[in-house]
Order: C-alpha cells, then structure tokens, then sequence
C-alpha cells in the first residue's frame, strides 16, 4: 500500500502540544478539587443567609452523592465514546451548577445547584485522569500523575481560604461564579488541545446496572451520613438503608455480568492487581477522610485558633503531600519501580495516625503540624501510584472503566470514613461533656452543648473551658489510634502486587485524532497497517503525522492483533 510521504514531527513542538494539553487536564480536575473544600468556611454564612442550618448537610452530601454515583458511569462511557466529547459535557453541567448555585435564593435551590455539580464534577477528575493514559505511556505517566495528586493539595488548603476570602469579601456567592472563568478556561484547554482517539457506532448503555448503582451508592452515603447522628445506629431507618444498600448491591453484581457493557464489569476483580489497590485505596480513603476531615474542629476547639488560622495549620500536610507525589512521580518515570511506594505511604499513615492519637492540649500547634506533615507524607506516596498501577494493569480501552471504578470505591471509603468517624466523634464529645460539665453549664452558662463555638469556648472562665477543651481532645485524638490498623492493612495488602513492567508505548484499538501533535509513540492497528507488514505482523513504533502516515523508528513485532473494540465502528 502506498503512503503519503510524511516528515517526521518535531519533539519540540510536540512536547508544548502536550504541557498545553496537561495544563488543560489540571484546569478540569481544579474545579473539581476547589469545589470540595471552597464551601467548608462559607457555609455557616450562606445556611444562615437562606434560613437553612438544619439542611446544612445536604449541600455537601447532594454534592459527594452525585459525583460518587457518576464516577464509573463517566469511565464507561469515556471507553465507549471517547473522553473528548464527555469531558466537555462534564465542564458545562458542572459550570451550570455553579450558575444555580450564585443565584440561589432559598437552600432548596442551593442544595439542587450542588448536586447538578456533582453530576458534572463526578467526571471532571475520572475523564482527566484517564485522557493522561490515552497520551503518555505508563512509564512516563508517574511524573504527570504526581503534578496530578499536587493539584489535590493545592486545592485543600486554597479553597478552605478561597472561601473564607469570598465571604469576607466581596460575597459567598463568588464561590460558585469563580467556576465559570475557571471553566471557560478548562474548555479552551479541551477544545483546542485535547485530541483523543474517538468512536464512532451507538454504544449500549447499561441502564440497569447504572440505576442498581444509584440505588446502593445513595442507601450507603445515607446510612454513613445519618447513622449515629440523626438516627440511631439501631434504628429501623438505618437498618433498612444498610438492607437497600446489601439488596442493591447483590442485585447490581447480577446484572453486570449478564449485561454486554457492564459500567463495572465483573472481571477487573479478576485481576490481583486491581483488587488489592482498590481496597487499599478504599482504606485510605476511609483513613484520611476520617481524621482529617475532623481536624480543623479539633485545632479551634483545642487551640483556639479562628477559622481561617485552622485551614492555615493543614498547609504543612499539604506541602508534603504535593512535594512528596511530585517526586514519587518522577521516581517511576526513572527508574519503572512503583510498588515499594505504596507500601512504604501505607505504613507512614499509620505511623502518622499514631502520633496523631497522643496530641493531648498541653502540647504545642507545632506537634499538630509535624504529624499532619508526616500524613501528607504518607499519603503523597500512595495515592497517585495506586491509580497508575490500576491503569497498568489494563489495556487502554479498559483504562477509563477501571480507573473509575479504583476512584469510585475510594470515595466509598472517603464516605464511610467522614460520616463513621463523625459519628462516633460526636457521640464520644456528648458522653466527655456530660460528664464534666455540670448540668447546669450544659443548659445555659456554655450556651448549651449544641451552642458551642470556639470564640464562645475562649469567652469561658477557665473551671468551664478546660473540662470542654479536655472532651474535644480525649473525643477525637483515641480513633486516631483506631485508624492506625487500616494503614498497615494496606500496607500488607500492597505487599502482594505484582510489579509488572511500566508499558512505554500507547496502543490504541481505534484511531487517534493527532496525538501531541505526533509526538508520542503510539502502535498503530488498522487494516491497512496489519496489511502492510503482512498477515500476524504489526508495525509498531514509530510516529503519525496529522495525516496519519507513519514516520520513522517503526518495526516489526510478530504476535497476534489484539481484541478489536466490539461496540466501536470506524474511527474518524
């Protein structure tokens, strides 16, 4: 078959095609990220503004709802119909909630805003993380991944401040309209720079599948949200939801494997690789979210620090966490070992944990610095890896699936985490006070038990001030020590991954729209190639112009061509 000649593509202009590309990436997953932490310190101000403290919860549990059920169903779909045109789908919802929300005038509205965000933002981080697989190959990924988890830190310590600055400021409703520059940008970055392989043909969707998934997701956040608070852990209510959430579940397993395109399909949890990384990620999930979700409270109530000095103190945790996933990322890219880092961030989150459980008020802030620190340690070298190893394990049609689905239980375990630990944290604090506060500082003198705040707490003579800073402490600092077997069950579960060699090329079963500008080794598979070289062989290596015809570096492989894409017709 004769080609058009092609001249090969320079490195340089490839190279900024893709950092272009990368920024774009970050932009998406930015607003996702901004978007779980920018509400924390505003949110007293605007439920008061619109007369709804006692629907409080909902406006972050709509949120978490809603993009914890559309993780796997955007990774489905992002391996059916290419990520592109979901990606773009997902700024747009997400940024018209974000418009809901500015606009909102009743916590109703507010509460419905948050979850049409959630419905875009569950595929903000999936589609990001997943589009990387499609461009880089999984040797070199380990670098971008670490930038990747940075963005998560970042964003865990400017939102809180973003938000405490947008209601001091010029308003709380600035922290929905921040999204909409922010989301043009992210679009721009899409449009222009995002060229993913595409799909033609009508996929089938699993229906079934997703609704049995809402059903389940929606029992279980419900029963970690109220159990323990709203309802007692006995109580008909949250027995039934742990019944829906067990009668779902079991009901969803049946039905993915008899469906043609499960949207969680039954045999990644064939693979030993993808089982023990997402139970270890669910156990960090359940590790981090529990402790740290908890620690800003624990600084005001302890220290008497103010709002906006407690978002501060997470910033050591923070810059560990970005420093050490931007080195750990940079250490695969090198060397193509990975395993020995989760391992290794496992075992530091529980050492982490353990420190965390002997704070007592008597020491320093700096000693809740330094072990915040030593968790973003630990953390910086789990996170991203654990999804780079699940995206290794996979070929890339399966890549956007899988690694949803990795996502999808760890917020699961970040669910079960917050609303677990909160629980019982809440429980332990009413038990401490009733027992050493008197009856009658509970009733009026502290302002009620419910009435407590950290300017009222320092306001207190301090017969009635120690005893509350002493509850606060001896309530929350013991299930640190609780947390500390989950990190080295992690720990041990890493153990047995099986370390298989980092891919250096990408392999697409369907055609690439103009990759980083044919910059990236990527293994053709079209008729017309396997034509070429002759019946079983491939050309491999190698670059494609914006034509598509092959330049340079190809050579021949003898092996079989892979599982073609059965729900894809022709790429255009």
């Amino acid at each position: 078959m004769t080609r058009t000649p092609a001249h090969r593509a320079e490195p340089a202009r490839g190279a900024q095609h893709l950092g272009l590309l990368f920024v774009g990436l970050m932009l998406s997953m930015l607003l996702a990220a901004l978007n779980q932490t920018v509400l924390s310190t505003a949110l007293p101000t605007i439920v008061g503004e619109l007369n709804g403290v006692n629907e409080m919860l909902w406006v972050i549990t709509a949120y978490i709802l809603a993009s914890t059920i559309m993780m796997p169903v955007y990774g489905k779909l992002g391996d059916l119909m290419g990520r592109r045109p979901l990606l773009l789908g997902a700024i747009l919802v997400f940024m018209a909630g974000s418009v809901v929300g500015a606009l909102a005038g009743t916590i109703e509205v507010l509460i419905a805003a948050r979850a049409i965000q959630g419905l875009g933002g569950g595929g903000l981080i999936i589609l990001s993380q997943a589009a990387i697989a499609d461009v880089v190959p999984a040797r070199d990924r380990g670098k971008y991944m670490g930038v990747m988890g940075g963005v998560f830190a970042v964003s865990s310590v400017a939102g809180p401040l973003l938000g405490g600055w947008f209601t001091e400021g010029p308003g709380w409703r600035w922290a929905f309209w921040i999204n909409v520059p922010l989301g043009l940008l992210a679009l721009a970055g899409a449009v222009l720079f995002l060229k993913l392989p595409r799909h033609a043909g009508r996929p089938r969707l699993d229906i079934g599948g997703m609704v049995l998934l809402a059903v389940a997701t929606t029992c279980l956040v419900l029963f970690a949200t109220w159990g323990g608070g709203k309802y007692a852990w006995t109580d008909p209510v949250i027995l039934g939801l742990i019944a829906g959430t067990l009668a779902a579940g079991a009901a969803f397993v049946a039905v993915e494997r008899r469906t043609a395109e499960p949207i969680i399909p039954m045999h990644l949890f064939g693979e030993r690789n993808f089982v023990l990384t997402t139970v270890a990620g669910l156990l960090t999930g359940v590790g981090m979210f529990g402790a740290i979700g908890y620690l800003p409270t624990y600084l005001q109530m302890v220290f008497g620090v103010d709002a906006t000095a407690s978002g501060l103190l997470m910033v050591p945790m923070m810059g560990t966490l970005l420093v050490t996933s931007v080195l750990a990322g940079r250490a695969v890219s090198r060397t193509g070992r990975y395993k020995w880092l989760p391992v290794v961030g496992s075992v530091v989150v529980a050492v982490a944990m353990g420190l965390l459980s002997t704070l007592t008020p008597e020491q320093g802030v700096w000693h809740v610095c330094l072990y915040i620190a030593v968790l973003g340690l630990g953390l910086g070298l789990s996170m991203q890896v654990l999804v780079l190893i699940v995206q290794n394990t996979f070929p890339l049609r399966q890549v956007g699936t899988a690694t949803a689905a990795n996502n999808f239980f760890r917020q699961i375990g970040a669910t079960l985490g917050s609303g677990v630990v909160g629980s019982v944290f809440a429980g332990r604090l009413a038990d401490q006070l009733t027992e050493r506060l008197p009856a009658a500082a509970l009733e009026g003198g502290a302002g009620g038990a419910n009435s407590l705040t950290p300017a009222l707490v320092a306001s207190l003579p301090e017969a009635l001030r120690d005893p509350i800073v002493a509850s606060y402490n001896d309530a929350l600092t013991p299930i640190y020590l609780w947390i500390v077997p989950l990190g080295l069950l992690a720990a041990a579960l890493l153990c047995f991954v099986a370390e298989k060699p980092l891919a250096t090329s990408i392999e697409h079963d369907v055609e690439p729209e103009a990759l980083a500008e044919g910059s990236l080794v990527v293994a053709a598979d079209r008729p017309s190639d396997r034509r070429a070289a002759g019946d079983g062989t491939r050309v491999t290596g190698g670059t494609r112009d914006d034509d598509g015809a092959r330049t340079g570096g190809g050579r021949d492989e003898r092996r079989p061509d892979p599982v073609a894409f059965e729900t894809a017709g022709p790429a255009r």
